[in-house]
């Protein structure tokens, strides 16, 4: 839609997008006193866009401060920047430009997963994990409308207000929340693209032992199918079973069907 004749268009900064407001100031903080968020559920890889970041930081020093809070420890938790905090070490310095403020855990979960969740490329497991725990933030925050809920959209459910915020149906967070309660080696497989989104999902509603033979077999045979998940889940519905029982149950779900065939004698 078009603006209005002569109405400016305001894009937000990058001070906004992080939650650091103009009376703020940064100052240089020994990297050494810094220590990563708890359960930071975003990977910080050592790939090619690392690599241009860490030559970034060479020649123009870090840009963007990243964002602190103070621990019970008198030492900093890194809230937002742990890919900007990485690429300052790999290009040898021993402080970083930071924002320090104070933030209670909810309030540090939200900012933490807002200033990361933008990104592109995020793997299916980081964004499983941010959304849980944004989430559960919102929902210890409840009546608050500060930080997460516009004032139109407090009698919206948290998962709601959520789907809104990051362009996801809710039934679709749901799903990515859901991917959480995979076992480590599964959801491995869902990054790497090797476990179909939708199978995964279904997996997750599997008990944890059951999902350790469901591993093993998709490292012995190389596929999963959805039919086998869901003839697996079926039988569970009537009582638990055994590993054998599980894979007499996937071998009949690809197991070819005998062709009936006819033979025709002649008279002679």
């Amino acid at each position: 839609m078009k603006n209005r004749s002569g109405e400016k268009i305001k894009l937000a900064s990058i001070d906004e997008l992080l939650g650091v407001v103009n009376e703020e100031s940064a100052m240089e903080i020994e990297i050494s006193k810094i220590h990563p968020f708890k359960n930071h559920p975003f990977k910080v890889l050592d790939d090619e866009k690392m690599q241009d970041l860490v030559e970034s930081v060479r020649i123009n020093g870090v840009l963007t401060p990243v964002l602190l809070r103070m621990d019970d420890n008198e030492e900093y938790e890194m809230v937002s920047g742990h890919r900007r905090m990485h690429a300052a070490q790999l290009a040898g310095l021993t402080t970083i430009p930071a924002i320090v403020r104070e933030l209670s855990d909810d309030d540090a979960i939200v900012a933490m997963v807002d200033a990361n969740i933008q990104r592109e490329e995020l793997l299916p497991s980081e964004k499983a994990f941010a959304y849980k725990m944004k989430l559960e933030a919102m929902k210890r925050q409840g009546v608050r409308t500060d930080l997460t809920l516009s004032q139109n959209e407090t009698k919206l459910r948290s998962d709601e207000v959520l789907s809104k915020q990051v362009g996801e149906s809710r039934a679709q967070v749901q799903r990515f929340v859901r991917l959480t309660e995979l076992i480590p080696e599964l959801l491995d497989l869902v990054d790497n693209k090797k476990l179909q989104f939708t199978v995964a999902v279904n997996i997750s509603y599997i008990d944890k032992e059951v999902q350790g033979w469901i591993y093993e077999y998709i490292s012995d045979t190389g596929f999963i199918k959805p039919k086998q998940i869901a003839a697996l889940r079926n039988q569970l519905n009537d009582g638990p079973i055994n590993q054998i029982q599980m894979l007499s149950i996937f071998n009949n779900c690809v197991m070819a069907k005998k062709v009936s065939r006819s033979l025709t004698f002649s008279e002679k």
